[in-house]
């Protein structure tokens, strides 16, 4: 090409997709080249803020480690994360609604029925407990039920240096259909922000909240993967959650309760779950 301008430019670059034998390839690739020198006509942006935008997204992959990712973070605050999820998951009955993976899922333990998974952190007792069904209600037994949450102090265990597994496990559903586990009850807490996203959510003018909530990981064979959260109805961030992932149909309230163990005072949780079936 020897004639590169501004009106040139893109069908120039697009071109020279022509040799990509990858049909999905050649579809993202230019759809994303299209939209990209739209973007850059229509704002026009000068050298430096070319360079600040290389300089983020290079200080945004150096923030990545086995424990942290920057780049996951940055998409979700820009609501990516959300709408890729809800694309793949659309739902056409009664099924419970997907949301974001978030960064901090990890390896858990294997909890038996009624375990307690908070064995490092203070915090008010919270009973969880629901069953899995499809949407006929035929409950579904042995789903393996993986769940994990962030502290009081709003950090996840994989966050923290110590190395401790706390605040997440894995079980699996009695004849019933039954999950039931014990914990403390989640708190609203930041995203992380001393990174470039935190930096980026300083200059949008946006919080780095997100609601209270507990990640659910369901699989069962036979259905649809589910990766979702329960909400806690009442937390002054449901409206503006920093990452978009709140769905009005997963927010629960928590009831007064005692623990059946030891006659203690505490919260409890239900979270029903419907799954889909593989087609």
């Amino acid at each position: 090409m020897r004639d590169f301008n501004e009106i040139t430019a893109t069908e120039g670059v697009l071109k020279s997709f022509d040799s990509i034998e990858n049909k999905r390839v050649k579809v993202l690739m230019g759809s994303i080249v299209k939209h990209l020198h739209e973007v850059v006509k229509e704002t026009e942006p000068t050298f430096e803020e070319w360079q600040k935008a290389i300089e983020f997204l290079t200080r945004t992959g150096q923030k990545c480690d086995e424990r942290r990712q920057e780049f996951i973070l940055f998409s979700d605050v820009l609501g990516i994360s959300m709408l890729i999820d809800t694309i793949n998951n659309r739902k056409n009955n009664n099924e419970t609604e997907s949301t974001v993976l978030g960064p901090f899922h990890a390896p858990a333990p294997d909890i038996r029925f009624g375990d307690n998974i908070a064995h490092h952190v203070k915090g008010e007792k919270c009973l969880v407990k629901g069953k899995v069904s499809d949407i006929n209600g035929k409950v579904i037994p042995d789903a393996i039920v993986d769940v994990w949450q962030s502290g009081p102090d709003g950090l996840y265990d994989v966050q923290k240096e110590n190395n401790v597994v706390d605040l997440r496990g894995k079980m699996k559903t009695n004849k019933n259909g039954e999950y039931f586990f014990k914990t403390v009850k989640p708190q609203f807490y930041p995203v992380p922000t001393d990174g470039p996203v935190g930096e980026i959510l300083n200059l949008m003018g946006r919080h780095p909240f997100r609601p209270a909530h507990i990640h659910f990981m369901i699989k069962a064979e036979g259905y649809v993967d589910l990766t979702t959260h329960v909400f806690i109805d009442g937390d002054p961030y449901l409206d503006s959650d920093t990452v978009f992932a709140v769905k009005e149909s997963l927010i629960r309230k928590l009831n007064d309760a005692i623990d059946p163990d030891d006659n203690t005072q505490c919260k409890e949780l239900t979270f029903d779950i419907i799954l889909e079936k593989k087609k």
